[in-house]
């Protein structure tokens, strides 16, 4: 017997896909077969709590934005050296950009100095030329030639003019070459992070037990593992090194501009606390609706993805109207979301742009002043109205980053919302192991329940022999399909136990245990990819002689045949282009294929046609021997053969025997294999105590 993965029709840890519209009615049964409603109803809540708060969705405010940024710039940490060295580069390539100004200013004194010195006198003294300008009564222009670097008589030097200019370039080439250093490296840090990000919840995801998705709507959760991590990595690939060389720029240009003059940086810095006042009034107003805008946007895409998942349902009852109706609806309120958030976070680039340009006023009427005074050169207030626009400017641009900055926070907060979800219970660190494998299973005094306050398994107990066939049946809602998700381990158990071969199935690895069992679900579920690869997916060791021998065995070589490219024809997610009965023949060769030491079926021939369902029950008698298996059925005329039959209701088990003893007691599992014969109508009629019409 070969050691496989569970093969089943759908994903091991998931529930049976949810196809329904999105508008269905809100009085549902409480999951078929005793399971919980994947859809709020009014008769029992949604069993698992899918996001943090109550009700499966986050509330309409954020965490608080500090620790939830600080919590993923820590992803970071793993990446610490090349993140140094991002800073390293950032300080080098901001420190040469801040020191061109004050270098340029001194091309412009050059300049000046040249256009003032030819004008004057050559064979005097500068000193001399002041003293004549101040005897002829014009203070002013003297201290003005005061305050210049000039020689009377000599036009601009441009030696020196040059020598300067080549500087200056030289420091905005080196200080380009190391900011281009740094988004490289940077760009592999953010990527990396998001990569390894996105790896964490996918393993997460594997980890989280089955309840969790009981709550979870499909899309929603789609929409954090795709939508939200992308917009992670965008908020990080964007703001990051803006933001890093942002505060290095601020830094270095307050420290430049302390230098060229102490008066005009402490005239520059007052705009500093009105800019943080402001901004982060406005970020406080904007980061509830930035949250609630992803939120809404997780709940379209929920209602899109289930709304055409369930296209022709939807045209069958003819409920596009209600459709397009709750569309308009959620997509109004994602729209109300957005503009709120980006309205009010756009208020602070025109606010902080408003700020910076009364500053760039003060500063240049004073600065002209102090040129006028002679106790600032020309240059020196050049290169200040320079560092003003390069303070206010990073700035500005912190200010423009918010909306993205709080954009991505947000979707942080929802993932990380999905890594601090519970998970489900770990396996021991020294599991057992399953040493005489015959397959006996037994309950023992087992109780289970999906809502605490109502109780779905209580004191159940019943044993499997190696061999035999276990019937179980009972009306809907019984627990028939929890009893076998109970043995896969999906849910845990409230008291009791369950053993597999005289051992604890909780002291197993789950991946030991659910090796040995192979599953087919009335909800059948495939990959996109050949016919071939579907089936081996129950064994992928098996040669191309097993695969088609399985294939054989189940019927489904008789319609590949049929298809264009035989086993090699690609089917999609959904197999649309096979039939429903086809679908099932192939998750049953799946089956087939992994020969399993368990074996569970849940109404596994439910879409085959009658001649075919006669085919498939020997296949599956074959299948069946010498192994352990549960088989879950409506139609009680194909589990006539069943070794042992469980009667179902409410959670226990009712009554147990052969298919004749059954019937000769005339008891609960009579009037269900009566009312088959009798019609649905009658059927039901009896069950109510009501007698139906002739």
């Amino acid at each position: 017997m070969s050691d496989q993965k569970p093969v089943q029709s759908r994903p091991v840890d998931g529930r049976p896909v949810d196809r329904t519209p999105i508008d269905r009615t809100p009085i549902e049964e409480a999951g078929a077969e005793g399971q919980p409603a994947t859809i709020k109803s009014t008769e029992r809540p949604t069993t698992g709590r899918a996001f943090g708060p109550p009700g499966g969705i986050p509330g309409d405010k954020s965490m608080n934005f500090g620790p939830s940024a600080k919590r993923l710039l820590r992803r970071l940490r793993p990446h610490r050296v090349h993140v140094g060295g991002v800073i390293l580069l950032a300080i080098a390539s901001v420190g040469l950009s801040v020191l061109g100004p004050k270098i340029l200013g001194r091309a412009t004194d050059i300049i000046f100095a040249g256009a003032i010195g030819k004008t004057l006198p050559s064979g005097v003294s500068k000193e001399q030329v002041i003293e004549q300008t101040r005897a002829a009564g014009n203070g002013r222009l003297a201290d003005l030639l005061q305050g210049i670097d000039l020689i009377p008589g000599v036009g601009i030097d441009f030696d020196a003019l040059r020598n300067v200019l080549m500087l200056v370039l030289g420091l905005y080439l080196g200080a380009f070459l190391l900011s281009w250093m740094q988004g490289y490296i940077l760009n592999g840090v953010v990527q990396r992070t998001v990569y390894e990000l996105r790896s964490e919840v996918e393993d997460k995801l594997n980890r989280l037990p089955l309840s969790y998705f009981d709550g979870a709507p499909r899309g929603e959760l789609l929409s954090r593992v795709t939508n939200d991590i992308d917009n992670i990595s965008t908020s990080l690939q964007q703001t990051l090194s803006q933001l890093l060389t942002s505060l290095l720029t601020v830094v270095g240009v307050v420290t430049m501009m302390f230098v060229v003059s102490p008066l005009l940086a402490l005239i520059a810095l007052v705009t500093i606390p009105i800019s943080m006042v402001l901004t982060a009034a406005i970020a406080k107003r904007s980061q509830a609706r930035f949250v609630a805008q992803w939120r809404h946007t997780g709940a379209l895409n929920g209602q899109i993805e289930e709304a055409f998942t369930g296209h022709e349902l939807v045209k069958v009852f003819g409920r596009q109207k209600e459709i397009e109706e709750s569309f308009a609806q959620k997509n109004e309120e994602l729209y109300q979301a957005s503009f709120g958030a980006q309205f009010i976070s756009g208020l602070i680039m025109p606010s902080m742009m408003f700020i910076g340009n009364l500053n760039y006023v003060v500063i240049a009427v004073i600065g002209g002043l102090r040129v006028a005074s002679g106790t600032m050169s020309l240059g020196d207030v050049q290169a200040f109205i320079q560092y003003s626009r390069q303070f206010t400017q990073p700035l500005t641009q912190v200010a423009s980053m918010a909306n993205l900055l709080q954009s991505g926070v947000a979707s942080a907060e929802r993932v990380f919302e999905v890594l601090d979800a519970t998970e489900q219970v770990p396996d021991d660190a020294r599991p057992a192991k399953v040493v005489d494998s015959h397959g006996r299973v037994e309950f023992e005094h087992v109780s289970f329940s999906y809502d605490p306050g109502k109780p779905l398994i209580t004191d159940l107990s019943l044993v499997a022999e190696p061999g035999q066939t276990v019937a179980i049946v009972g009306p809907t809602g019984a627990g028939k399909t929890t009893l076998v998700n109970l043995i896969m381990r999906f849910y845990e158990l409230n008291g009791g136990r369950i053993t597999l071969d005289g051992v604890d199935i909780t002291e197993l690895s789950r991946h030991d245990l659910r090796s040995r069992i192979g599953m087919v679900l009335q909800d059948t579920w495939l990959f996109g990819g050949t016919i071939r690869d579907n089936i081996r997916y129950g064994n992928l060791d098996a040669t191309e002689e097993d695969m088609l021998e399985a294939a054989k065995a189940t019927y489904v070589d008789r319609f590949v045949h049929s298809l264009p490219n035989g086993y090699d024809t690609v089917i999609d997610e959904e197999g649309n282009n096979v039939s429903a009965g086809e679908k099932q023949l192939l998750t049953i060769a799946r089956a087939f294929l992994a020969d399993p030491q368990l074996l569970i079926l849940d109404e596994a021939t439910s879409s085959v046609d009658t001649r075919t369902e006669v085919l498939v029950q020997r296949a599956m008698a074959a299948l069946r021997s010498d192994r352990t298996s549960f088989v879950i059925a409506h139609r009680l005329s194909t589990i006539r053969d069943a070794d042992l039959i469980l009667v179902m209701e409410n959670g226990s088990i009712v009554e147990q025997g052969t298919h004749n003893e059954l019937l000769a007691v005339d008891g609960a599992y009579a009037r269900l294999y009566n009312a088959q014969f009798s019609g649905a109508l009658t059927g039901v009629d009896e069950e109510e105590g009501v007698t139906a019409p002739a």
